[in-house]
């Protein structure tokens, strides 16, 4: 990819305020890499983790872990379909998703741990092979989402930085003994 390698990490601007707190997970270096290193310790993570465990909710009312990665995934997949829409010059505004309401729906505690993890497998190296197919015009192309003004790169290191968030909430609060 030549676009966020050669670009450098996304600005403040590029993203809506309330992401600051996903981006800032995300380390310095090229964001293709760091996707695919995401993915891999993704994987390594959850497939040292038994079937039982996928139900697991450290408090009531809060998603289990299969809920947790399938929204990582529905998330991701939003995220990249805003970042090809604005990298394909169309700036048609987007709307938000609820979280609230597609988690309930996505059918993820019905599913396999294994199934989920092969999903998220699935969709990362989709959000990779776009990724890397962009030009330099094409990842500092931008649009609205949400309501707020977007960038291709800024979206790129919203789904680098939202599935850090949840792992790192995974790793605190489902996986501590």
């Amino acid at each position: 990819m030549t676009g966020a390698a050669v670009l450098g990490r996304a600005e403040n601007t590029e993203y809506a305020p309330y992401y600051q707190t996903y981006v800032s997970r995300v380390p310095d270096g090229d964001i293709v890499s760091i996707l695919d290193d995401q993915m891999h310790a993704t994987a390594e993570l959850l497939g040292g983790l038994n079937e039982s465990q996928g139900d697991y909710r450290y408090a009531e009312g809060k998603w289990s872990i299969k809920e947790m990665i399938s929204h990582v995934c529905d998330a991701e997949r939003v995220f990249c379909y805003r970042a090809l829409r604005f990298s394909r010059g169309d700036e048609t505004p987007l709307s938000s998703f609820d979280q609230s309401t597609w988690v309930p729906q996505s059918g993820a505690n019905h599913r396999s741990l294994r199934d989920i993890a092969d999903e998220f497998r699935a969709v990362r190296l989709a959000t990779i092979a776009f990724a890397r197919s962009l030009t330099e015009e094409q990842v500092m192309r931008s649009g609205t989402a949400s309501g707020y003004h977007v960038t291709v790169r800024g979206l790129l290191y919203i789904i680098a930085g939202h599935e850090a968030h949840h792992l790192a909430i995974l790793r605190d609060k489902y996986l501590r003994t």
